[in-house]
């Protein structure tokens, strides 16, 4: 019996160290598989059986068995690519792909996707991978219930984890919502457009859009032009023009005029009046034609402390340059003065809180913080009082040159660190201007950030971000199941998958133009194969030694 189960014995260590050298031989196999982990075998002995000694029971092994067989989830080294869409994790998260059109889910720390003919950024095996698309964001006009200013943020994911495709490979065009111009005017211009009457309108007073030329270069002190787009992403001019108001007994400040224009050609706001005629606005079609906005903005000590901003909301005569149609403008929910042109001629479109208006904030470095009515019953959402009643309207303003105070002005204004200024620098120029509008674009790469958002670089310019690779992270990454081709599944004792975005705690982050390889390392591989080759021997050993004894048991009967 004793013999015999030695030999038994023996046999346990044989078949758990070919199955070590397995585990061993796949291991040195996929040395250079991209993404592999390797895995480590362990054992365990078997039961004992009692034995009687002099000291009472002891007890003798009957051998050894596979106990578990653990991968080895270690950072494998990166490999540079040359290819943008190759991804690699440094850090415990795994990506997730889909095989198209079905719900399974598998994980994988291989990162070699490539685009489809269809567009879906896939694995070798055809499987899609899987991440949220990103949200751009947009200007609306605030409402009655804002209280303050929305700082403006970056672009958040939306929805669930979706398939990432790129259905055209195109940038769609983007109408421009948002406009930023900082300049320095000159605090020793001449006052180049007067009026006894309005004299901080004088520039608007002589702009006539029914001319080819609307308003002399005679007849402002500077102007800046940029390019804006419309909804199918045509280019406008989009000009401001700025003149001194000269004043008298102002405390220290200053005041300039401005415009903001387009050509009237492309201005093709329709308008509602009382008697519910419609007015075409632009096209040449009366004089105001082109001007989007008008204001004032007032300097101290050669500071922006203040701005008014007044925009054409309906048609309340036959004049639209009289200046009582010309009402305070409303506020986008970042904070800034908002004003449309309708380049395309929609309906509902030709003011800024119109259904299907595009409207254009215009930021020249001043920021309402305060975007709540001023409790006064009327629409003036965001504006300040000032020393004398509200000027409503532009016809409001009046005469009064001698105070500011009286000039309409944010509720409460924040002055940005870059903001137009008035500073004797030897003449007007222009600092800083921007907008976020574009035309159609045609891919031409795409890149991958450490937090895993792939952006879309385009032949117009623009640099998008399309979407975000989903990462996810399993409780007991142990209990996942290999499923070939470097995908995990989940199983009950891995738990489900906790998803997230790279960069979260715990997901690591996300490494484009590079792969991660495998870790496997050949050096402990190969003293883990001299080891199991030793025991795999010793247990030969036993097998013979014990043959040899039961050779000396059948040879006591001769």
């Amino acid at each position: 019996m004793g013999l015999g189960a030695s030999l038994y014995s023996g046999i346990t260590g044989l078949t758990v160290h070919s199955e070590r050298m397995t585990v061993i031989g796949n291991n040195l196999a996929n040395v250079n598989t991209t993404g592999f982990k390797g895995a480590r075998m362990y054992f365990e002995d078997l039961m004992s059986q009692d034995f009687s000694t002099v000291n009472g029971v002891g007890q003798v092994g009957r051998g050894v068995r596979v106990s578990s067989v653990y991968s080895d989830y270690g950072q494998g080294a990166f490999e540079a690519s040359t290819e943008a869409t190759d991804m690699a994790i440094s850090g415990n998260g795994m990506f997730v792909v889909s095989p198209q059109g079905e719900d399974d889910k598998f994980y994988t720390r291989a990162g070699n996707f490539r685009f489809d003919n269809d567009g879906y950024l896939v694995d070798p095996h055809g499987y899609v991978l899987q991440g949220w698309e990103i949200e751009q964001s947009t200007t609306s006009v605030t409402s009655a219930s804002s209280t303050s200013a929305a700082s403006s943020s970056g672009a958040r994911i939306i929805g669930t984890p979706t398939d990432i495709r790129m259905e055209n490979f195109q940038s769609e065009p983007s109408a421009t919502t948002s406009v930023s111009i900082v300049t320095n005017l000159d605090p020793s211009a001449a006052d180049s457009s007067t009026s006894a009457t309005q004299p901080y309108f004088a520039m608007f007073n002589n702009w006539d859009g029914t001319e080819d030329t609307p308003l002399a270069g005679t007849l402002y002190s500077y102007s800046t032009t940029l390019k804006v787009y419309d909804d199918i992403g045509t280019a406008h001019n989009l000009t401001v023009y700025f003149d001194k108001v000269t004043m008298s007994n102002a405390g220290g400040d200053t005041v300039w005029e401005y415009m903001v224009t387009c050509e009237p050609n492309a201005d093709k706001r329709v308008l509602s009046g009382a008697d519910g005629n419609l007015t075409a606005i632009g096209q040449g079609g009366t004089s105001a034609a082109g001007i989007l906005m008008m204001g004032t903005l007032t300097f101290t000590t050669g500071q922006l402390s203040g701005m008014s901003a007044y925009t054409l909301k309906s048609n309340g005569g036959s004049n639209i340059k009289d200046l009582d149609n010309w009402t305070l403008a409303d506020f986008s929910t970042g904070g800034y003065p908002v004003c449309t042109a309708n380049f395309l001629g929609k309906s509902n479109a030709s003011t800024a809180e119109a259904t299907n208006a595009t409207p254009m904030q215009i930021n020249f470095g001043i920021q309402n913080s305060d975007l709540s009515s001023n409790g006064s019953g009327t629409d003036t959402i965001g504006w300040g009082t000032g020393l004398g009643a509200l000027p409503l309207s532009a016809a409001d303003v009046g005469t009064n040159i001698s105070n500011t105070g009286y000039l309409a002005n944010f509720k409460d204004p924040a002055i940005s660190a870059l903001a137009t200024q008035s500073f004797d620098t030897g003449g007007s120029s222009t600092l800083f201007q921007s907008q976020n509008g574009y035309s159609a674009g045609i891919l031409q790469n795409i890149s991958v950030s450490r937090e895993g958002v792939i952006t879309g670089h385009y032949s117009n310019g623009q640099v998008l971000e399309l979407y975000a690779v989903t990462i996810a992270t399993f409780t007991n990454a142990h209990g996942l199941r290999r499923d070939g081709g470097n995908l995990f599944k989940e199983t009950r004792e891995s738990g489900p998958a906790l998803t997230g975005q790279a960069g979260s705690a715990g997901k690591g982050t996300v490494d484009g133009n590079s792969l991660e390889m495998s870790n496997v390392d050949m050096a402990t591989e190969f003293v883990r194969m001299i080891t199991t080759q030793r025991g795999f021997q010793a247990n030969t050993k036993v097998i013979t030694t014990t043959d040899s004894m039961l050779g000396e048991v059948i040879a006591m009967k001769r």
